[in-house]
């Protein structure tokens, strides 16, 4: 059996990896539609760059289907299906059909909704008094499940701007549910984590540290909802998992998304509209003005991921170490909440200080 799942697993890499490769080799053709990436408020690239990533990635995640174990093929075809109305509606805005948030969004859901009925689970509980109550109902925990896992899809996506960071993020979180996967037995979403990871892994071949190619929306969204639904069925198989374990394992993506609604919310503008405030942009930007300089974003988008994937580890491996225990989980966030708040509003007063300086040195240039 380990014989079959290393071989399904390198099969996955490889045909991730050759997608990527001929996707990189064609970008003239379907790139034409994309030209004013680089000059996006949110860019951190210098170049235009291939945006359909994600096709790679699904690409491997439907062969997985076939080289995987049969325990595994029938659930995971299903979700495979699931993934169709996402993936779609990114794929449409990568290729430059300007689709807006709440319509990927709503794809997201019904993603979502899809995956409900092929696979009949859904959201039970979260261990909160009263709302978990209320998810009693199966009409509100269907709305809610839908709600919640559209919100990691986009959650994702806001954290795909620097090489790997958005894929090296989901190989994390697919680590943490396929080590809680492992712990509570249920191999099935163990083989399913390590055959996203073998897909994610031959993206990341050409993403990291170069950048040659990013998930773009079909892929980032994808990536989300696969994530988010092999969370809920774990949480479904399993009744001793807390809830609040598995926001640990995906609190870096849901708290840079969350404050990111508050942040704009707070400054009177849109909370989808897109800003360079994100905590990987602030440690981008930081490196470049202390220790790079100018012209050195090719080194400092990657050296960025570095620095940020550290920070991602730690409440993953807070998650599965505390995977059943409710009050130690729910202390966790609290306390990483608390530290990702106190980084990110030092982070910004560092900037303005560096900033100041270089004012008064090179007399108002910048």
């Amino acid at each position: 059996m380990m014989v079959f799942i290393t071989s399904a697993f390198f099969v996955t890499f490889l045909c991730s990896a050759l997608a990527c490769a001929i996707l990189i080799a064609t970008k003239k053709h379907h790139m034409r539609a994309r030209r004013g990436d680089i000059e996006a408020v949110q860019s951190a690239h210098a170049a235009p760059t291939p945006r359909i990533g994600g096709v790679a990635i699904v690409f491997g995640l439907v062969v997985s289907v076939f080289v995987s174990p049969e325990t595994v093929q029938s659930i995971y075809l299903l979700f495979i299906l699931s993934l169709a109305p996402v993936f779609l509606a990114g794929l449409a805005e990568d290729l430059g059909y300007r689709l807006s948030s709440r319509l990927r969004l709503i794809a997201a859901a019904l993603s979502s909704l899809q995956a409900i009925s092929l696979l009949g689970v859904w959201v039970t509980h979260v261990d909160i008094l009263g709302l978990d109550w209320l998810l009693g109902f199966t009409p509100v925990a269907i709305i809610f499940t839908m709600f919640a896992t559209a919100g990691v899809c986009s959650a994702f996506n806001l954290i795909d701007g620097l090489n790997g960071l958005s894929s090296g993020t989901g190989i994390v979180t697919a680590m943490g549910l396929a080590g809680i996967a492992y712990i509570t037995g249920q191999q099935q979403l163990v083989l399913m984590n390590l055959m996203l990871i073998a897909s994610l892994l031959g993206f990341l071949l050409f993403n990291f540290p170069w950048g040659k190619i990013f998930l773009g929306d079909a892929g980032a969204y994808s990536l989300g909802h696969t994530l988010a639904w092999f969370s809920v069925i774990l949480m479904f198989k399993e009744a001793e998992l807390t809830p609040w374990a598995i926001v640990l394992v995906f609190f870096w993506p849901l708290a840079d998304t969350l404050f990111a609604m508050y942040r704009r919310h707070r400054s009177g503008h849109p909370t989808d509209q897109p800003d360079r405030l994100h905590f990987h942009q602030l440690v981008m930007r930081f490196l470049e003005i202390r220790f790079l300089g100018r012209g050195r974003r090719q080194v400092a988008n990657p050296l960025a991921t570095l620095v940020m994937l550290s920070f991602v580890i730690v409440p993953v491996i807070f998650g599965v170490l505390l995977w059943d225990k409710p009050f130690l989980a729910f202390t966790a966030v609290v306390v990483f909440s608390v530290v990702f708040v106190g980084s990110f509003l030092l982070g910004i007063s560092l900037l303005t200080s560096l900033r100041q300086v270089n004012v008064r040195k090179f007399g108002g240039h910048k």
